[in-house]
């Protein structure tokens, strides 16, 4: 699942981009509102944690021309204002959730997984390929009723292909789904993880639904 993350306050934003990203999360950061609403624009993401109180624009303002512009990637507003007033602004200019500071790293992380299940407007709550069945929310996957154990990098890369299953998946794309904005490592990895997931969801049921299409990229199909 990938985020953005748009707080100023460089500390704060290194602490929660390391605690997501520990729980399998890739995370952008941006340190203002204008970077903030670049990214968000040119990128697609499964929420958007952004602060209120940014340099340049702020969070109501960037969260105010998401939703103009149609965009209902599910945001959470964090804030050092805590009030009625300021929470009912937060939510008049589009926001779904709304946390103060100080906080809870485990609310944070609650609150954000349950935006994920409500996902946008048209986002389902699980994601099924034939009888393989992704949950975003929990991090968990199964084919039929067996559980599959996968790593968070791992479930990455099986629900970017899972969320346009029968299409074919560039490497370039996986990249930019599974890992964040900032990666530039070897893209190549991306093939040691398409191997890890057929070691898991197809071999072991004698399936054949992860392929490699020669040249352009990888196809989840339910077959």
């Amino acid at each position: 699942m990938r985020v953005l993350l748009v707080e100023d306050e460089e500390r704060l934003a290194d602490l929660i981009k390391g605690g997501l990203s520990g729980e399998g999360f890739a995370v952008d950061v941006a340190h203002d509102g204008r970077d903030g609403l670049w990214l968000a624009t040119e990128n697609a993401y499964d929420v958007i944690v952004l602060d209120v109180m940014l340099p340049r624009m702020n969070g109501y303002a960037v969260c105010s021309r998401l939703r103009e512009a149609g965009d209902w990637t599910p945001i959470m507003m964090l804030t050092a204002k805590d009030g009625v007033y300021d929470e009912a602004e937060a939510l008049d200019n589009g926001a779904d959730d709304y946390l103060a500071k100080p906080f809870s790293y485990v609310v944070l992380l609650a609150r954000l997984r349950a935006l994920v299940r409500r996902g946008g407007r048209e986002r389902p709550v699980s994601l099924t390929v034939g009888d393989l069945v992704i949950d975003p929310a929990g991090l968990r996957c199964r084919r039929g009723e067996a559980e599959i154990a996968l790593t968070p990098k791992e479930f990455a890369v099986l629900h970017a292909l899972a969320r346009r299953a029968g299409e074919v998946v560039s490497k370039s794309e996986l990249l930019a789904q599974a890992w964040d904005f900032s990666y530039d490592g070897d893209p190549n990895i991306v093939e040691v993880y398409i191997s890890a997931l057929r070691r898991k969801i197809d071999l072991p049921f004698g399936k054949t639904t992860l392929m490699t299409v020669r040249g352009a990229g990888y196809r989840l199909e339910a077959a």
